[in-house]
């Protein structure tokens, strides 16, 4: 059995916590305007909920593919939870990307980060490989399994319906519960 599922987030947003079992790579789908405090939701097409980067991360990803987000689709980023990240005096871990498809010269790149008040660091990305196999789609990624925080995260029944399709016998159960407390009371 894989615990995996069970430590997910209840969370709207890809949390470093996802990436506890290690990195893994996305494929950009779509880039879209957030609010004030996070102000882009990047949507990954292996991924169901939406990545936030904060403005650290958005200072690498514009010194390597521009300040213009329609040029991200279909690029790849791997992310990794680093947990040395802070905000303000209190150690709180974050997601870091580690390598990125389409890097100025096809190499290393590096950035400066303030990573305190007055002092900043060089963040150094790793170039990573086209992908060897057809990158994943969004209809690819919906039809894996979500997991049990997705869908006590979810409000909207037809996003649940699609998610009882492409589950087994135990989240079936879990999502038939949530569409009945979602639209218990409502008038039929």
């Amino acid at each position: 059995m894989d615990l995996t599922d069970s430590i997910a987030p209840a969370s709207d947003q890809l949390d470093a916590i996802d990436l506890l079992t290690g990195p893994r790579t996305f494929t950009i789908e779509k880039v879209s305007a957030g609010s004030a405090e996070q102000p882009f939701n990047f949507h990954l097409a292996e991924f169901p909920r939406v990545w936030r980067p904060g403005k650290s991360m958005r200072r690498v990803l514009v010194a390597a593919w521009g300040p213009e987000t329609s040029a991200y689709v279909g690029r790849r980023v791997t992310l990794f939870m680093e947990p040395n990240v802070r905000f303000g005096s209190d150690l709180v871990g974050g997601t870091r990307i580690s390598h990125m498809t389409d890097l100025p010269g096809g190499k290393r790149l590096s950035v400066p980060l303030l990573i305190s008040r007055g002092k900043s660091a060089m963040f150094t990305v790793e170039p990573l490989p086209d992908a060897a196999t057809t990158k994943p789609t969004r209809k690819a990624a919906e039809s894996a399994e979500p997991s049990a925080a997705d869908v006590a995260a979810c409000t909207d029944t037809e996003a649940l319906r699609s998610m009882w399709q492409a589950s087994g016998a135990e989240r079936r159960e879990q999502i038939e519960a949530r569409v009945a407390e979602l639209t218990e009371g409502e008038p039929s």
